[in-house]
């Protein structure tokens, strides 16, 4: 498996396209996913659906003058937000105290009498779980994280991992400071730490990060993605353009779809239709991308929310937003349009746990190289390449030619899927593989290797 992920949201230099041949089962496929970008992208072919990009940290407007941006109504009538501030401000600056004292009375529901003065009740406590209830719980231990290197800066969002300021959030959102930058975190409560790299992970779009100086902490409560059922509620929580501690909610859209998303995008040719992947996959291009088997969820995800926690009802860590679809094809604008997409929490802990006790984190290998299945044929699967001696796939009996259409119970459709899905396994992770060879099908069972001792992953 030969996927890896360039982390950072800034411009790097990237290898050159690979010339066409076969994907490694491992090895993120490039194509309608493109990473939550710092750099630009080329266009997608296919206006029908855009393409999928890491969140990319929110900049900063050049321009340090202030400017306020009008709300368009649907009649046509144009409103213009710090005008309406104003003639707030200047309605309370008139008998503000009075209005004071009518808002701040007792306990009593508004009045409908004739005369008098008009009193408001106390809000209800929040039922258990509301969305209300899981944001109260969880704001404390989601954070802001500004980054700023040479090539740039920007910001984007973490989960506190435990009470002394360890931190997790995306490999490409600190990769921007590196080489001499610098990494802060706003607290919920106003505070401010300065902060270093423990590790990173660019195969899984992992970081750990340490915040200094700071103690007492809430940490989140980690959960368990494989407890999630498709239409399930959710909430993300983070600082999408830099607007710290946003709550946003909606539904588990899909489970496990498979999501590949570059940092190198102005070198990554971009393919026509949703989630079509090019032929052939290089090492050189592992250090570009990373695949992984995503959640989907409607809940509004944007630049700037990478890095930060996607909960369920109990307010339980899930999932960490990293990417997003997008209408269009430009990585310098579009927001959500509903298709936002998750790292699993169980894949990403036991990269986390390596990264905290000084380990190189590992990875699950097949050790095939694969694509789509061609042809005029009705089959879907992940057709292999070539094998690789003595590694799981060799071990399980697997030859050049054979189609995998399932790993255990999950789907196989494409060359992508099956990178994503061993992606979400652990080495020595037992799988079965259903297969088709000469037009019989067939299962097999593979133990999954490691990565530990090999530049492919």
């Amino acid at each position: 498996m030969t996927d890896q992920h360039s982390p950072e949201d800034t411009p790097e230099n990237a290898p050159q396209n690979p010339p066409a041949g076969a994907n490694d089962d491992t090895s993120p496929v490039p194509g309608a996913w493109s990473a939550d970008r710092p750099v630009p992208a080329a266009p997608d072919s296919s206006p029908e659906f855009g393409h999928t990009r890491p969140l990319p940290p929110f900049q900063q407007p050049a321009s340090t003058a202030t400017t306020t941006a009008p709300v368009r109504r649907a009649g046509g009538l144009t409103a213009a937000v710090m005008a309406g501030a104003l003639l707030v401000g200047g309605a309370a600056g008139v008998g503000g105290a009075a209005w004071y004292d009518a808002w701040q009375g007792d306990d009593s529901p508004i009045s409908s009498t004739a005369s008098g003065p008009v009193k408001a009740s106390n809000a209800a406590a929040a039922p258990s779980g509301s969305v209300e209830k899981v944001a109260a719980s969880v704001l404390p231990s989601v954070v802001k994280i500004n980054v700023t290197g040479s090539s740039g800066s920007g910001s984007g969002s973490g989960i506190i991992l435990r009470s002394d300021g360890t931190i997790l959030t995306n490999n490409h959102v600190v990769s921007v400071a590196g080489n001499g930058g610098t990494i802060t975190v706003n607290f919920n409560d106003g505070k401010t730490a300065k902060a270093d790299v423990v590790g990173t992970d660019p195969v899984t779009d992992m970081a750990v990060i340490k915040a200094q100086g700071v103690s007492g902490l809430t940490a989140a409560t980690i959960g368990k993605s494989s407890d999630l059922q498709v239409g399930q509620a959710v909430v993300a929580i983070g600082s999408p353009y830099g607007l710290n501690s946003t709550v946003t909610s909606g539904i588990v859209s899909a489970l496990n779809r498979p999501v590949s998303v570059s940092t190198a995008e102005e070198q990554t040719p971009q393919f026509p239709g949703f989630g079509q992947v090019p032929q052939q996959q290089q090492q050189s291009q592992a250090d570009l991308s990373t695949t992984y088997p995503a959640i989907q969820t409607d809940a509004a995800i944007n630049p700037g929310n990478s890095g930060g926690a996607l909960v369920d009802m109990s307010g339980r860590v899930v999932g960490v937003n990293s990417s997003i679809r997008t209408a269009d094809g430009s990585t310098d604008s579009g927001g959500s349009i509903g298709l936002g997409f998750a790292i699993p929490i169980d894949e990403v802990l036991p990269i986390v746990n390596q990264i905290i006790d000084d380990q190189k984190p590992t990875h699950a290998r097949l050790a095939v190289t694969v694509q789509d299945v061609q042809g005029d044929t009705l089959a879907q699967g992940a057709q292999v390449q070539s094998v690789e001696s003595g590694g799981a796939a060799d071990k399980a009996g697997l030859q050049k030619g054979d189609v995998i259409t399932k790993v255990d119970d999950e789907v196989i459709d494409s060359s992508e899927s099956l990178v994503a899905t061993v992606r979400g396994h652990r080495p020595n992770d037992k799988v079965t593989l259903t297969y088709v060879r000469d037009g019989k099908t067939d299962t097999t069972t593979a133990t999954l290797g490691s990565d530990a001792s090999t530049s492919q992953s």
